[in-house]
């Protein structure tokens, strides 16, 4: 018989959601995803990263304008479709890098930190996790970890608060949702149990 229990149920839950409700997440709301964030584990408990909520539409918009100009500039260094098709979809008229949700936080580390995407991106998990047991929609934003040598987008950000030298890792549009996502078919061939 299988285990199930709250954490597992919340896990298995969790969708990526790219349509966000109207609406705000609460300040109550906001500071649980934040504490759920600083819980994470780190390396050597580091403890290193910097998480940098935005809730303001204003600053959402004007970062929005500041990724568009980005992807014009961006040449990928690979081509993972992701990164290629977000470039096209930059230069089309009402693209949202983070699907319009309310809340974006963005989560940065330390330079020269061989552990700083993964410590941000367990954080970025447990923001997730907590989202979606308080009812909330979020979907990991990889833009603007893409991006992260832009020198506009790195001057718009450092007047955000986020140090220059800082490593860009990745971030988290959060936000409420009024609908179910489906769950994606799990792949076959994925784990591998030695007894």
């Amino acid at each position: 018989m299988a285990i199930d229990n709250e954490v597992l149920r919340v896990i298995r839950a969790r969708r990526s959601a790219r349509i966000f409700a109207e609406g705000q997440v609460s300040p109550e709301q906001l500071d649980a995803l934040l504490e759920a964030a600083v819980w994470a584990p780190s390396g050597s408990n580091s403890q290193s990263w910097l998480f940098t909520a935005i809730q303001n539409r204003e600053v959402l918009e004007k970062l929005n304008d500041v990724v568009r100009e980005g992807f014009e500039r961006y040449v990928p260094e690979d081509d993972y479709p992701g990164k290629l098709g977000a470039k096209e979809r930059a230069k089309q008229e009402g693209f949202n890098f983070c699907y319009h949700a309310p809340t974006l936080i963005i989560a940065s580390n330390r330079p020269n930190y061989e552990n700083a995407m993964a410590d941000c991106a367990l954080a970025l998990e447990n923001i997730f996790l907590a989202a979606q047991s308080m009812g909330l929609g979020s979907c990991y934003i990889n833009q603007l970890y893409w991006l992260r040598r832009d020198e506009g987008v790195r001057e718009y950000l450092s007047s955000l608060g986020i140090p220059r030298e800082h490593v860009i890792c990745s971030a988290a549009a959060v936000g409420p949702v009024d609908r179910d996502f489906p769950a994606p078919p799990r792949k076959d061939g994925t784990v591998n149990i030695i007894r």
